[in-house]
């Protein structure tokens, strides 16, 4: 809660209906006054007799400072939940929010599922988050607080125009005149958001009959590949490469398409810490060594952020790829039958250089291997046994 008009109008609406509200403040440090916000935040939560935390966040001057903000912000606030053992973070976005992020995604050259409004719920970390006021403007939560006397803090950030939002929200104001404000472009995000479902759906179905999930690959028939519409080709291949990247986000743009044309074409391809083999009219899309060459963490941890590794002992042992190397220890690993590039990005477990057991491979009595399956409509696709 930010001490602005409309977190605190969700404030006020959550106790009035007898919530058992927690509030936590997160401050970036990018600003002199945010501290005092906070604390003035602190005042009036102590004032409704509600717990408040004030979290701080520093960037670490990498990427962009809007975007980095907002993940380090979520991050945040899904950390405290989960430490106050809360399920649920309520988040103040209004219809205003949906009108702005559109205009801001339009101008990027966003396709459907950038122009589709907010989502109204989504979980993180195990936490639900939930967005209650898309569908109020945020005048209409500004005259609630001033029809009760209730005062609000403006964030001086919102008047400079360095930051796409606030440019946003004046061309909004402009647009209003010729009546294309702020609501008529929230119900248009808001059909937007109907259209990215149909196109989830068929993509899902899509992956039911032309992809298969095998030892954290994906295997795609080319041919019914081929027969997809366009949108949907793409659709399935991007969810392929964020499934097995771990990738909050996927490629976008000239380089998806050339990554598509390398699938319908046969011919091999890498995108996103991934890369793609042809064989009989099937394409297999599978992690790519160099992406996880570096990675190393403890043999009871979860790994590539979708692997975890079970075995006899785990202790003061580690979970890497199996590499060159390592697959040079395991004499049986053609028996395995999975292809030699998914067994070079696999995950093995290391006792310093001496490998222990590499599960997909053959090696090492008692240890096994899972990967989370995808969810989304790659989800739909069968899993190999």
């Amino acid at each position: 809660m930010s001490g602005g008009g409309d977190s605190l109008a969700m404030l006020y609406l959550a106790v009035e209906a007898g919530c058992d509200v927690a509030v936590a403040t997160v401050d970036h440090g990018l600003r002199p006054e945010a501290a005092a916000e906070a604390a003035a935040v602190a005042g009036v939560c102590a004032g409704l007799g509600v717990p408040h935390e004030i979290l701080h966040w520093h960037w670490d001057g990498a990427g962009n400072l809007q975007d980095a903000a907002r993940r380090g912000r979520t991050a945040l606030l899904a950390d405290w939940a989960q430490r106050r053992g809360l399920r649920t973070v309520a988040l103040g976005h209004t219809e205003d929010d949906i009108a702005e992020t559109f205009l801001m995604r339009l101008a990027r050259d966003a396709g459907v599922d950038g122009l589709a409004a907010m989502a109204a719920r989504r979980e993180v970390a195990g936490v639900v988050f939930l967005r209650p006021l898309l569908a109020a403007s945020r005048a209409d939560l500004r005259a609630w607080l001033l029809g009760r006397g209730l005062p609000w803090a403006d964030d001086p950030s919102n008047e400079d125009e360095r930051f796409d939002r606030v440019r946003a929200r004046r061309a909004l104001a402009a647009m209003a005149e010729v009546g294309a404000g702020g609501a008529e472009i929230a119900a248009l995000a808001a059909k937007m958001a109907d259209v990215r479902a149909a196109l989830e759906a068929a993509t899902a179905d899509a992956a039911a009959r032309i992809l298969r999930v095998d030892a954290g690959d994906v295997i795609v028939d080319v041919g019914g590949l081929a027969a997809q519409p366009a949108e949907i080709r793409r659709r399935l291949l991007l969810a392929t490469l964020i499934w097995i990247a771990s990738a909050e986000y996927g490629p976008r743009g000239a380089e998806m398409e050339r990554f598509v044309a390398a699938a319908l074409e046969g011919r091999p391809a890498t995108l996103a810490g991934c890369k793609t083999s042809h064989a009989r009219g099937r394409m297999r899309v599978t992690r790519e060594l160099r992406a996880v060459a570096a990675l190393e963490c403890p043999a009871d941890a979860l790994w590539d952020g979708r692997w975890r590794v079970s075995g006899p002992e785990t202790n003061g042992l580690t979970l890497r790829a199996l590499g060159e190397a390592g697959l040079a220890s395991c004499p049986d690993w053609r028996a395995a039958a999975h292809p030699r590039a998914t067994l070079l990005a696999s995950p093995a477990v290391w006792h310093g250089e001496v490998l222990v057991a590499a599960p997909l491979a053959g090696f090492g009595a008692g240890w096994a291997a899972q990967c989370h399956p995808p969810k989304g409509p790659l989800g739909a696709a069968p899993l190999s046994h």
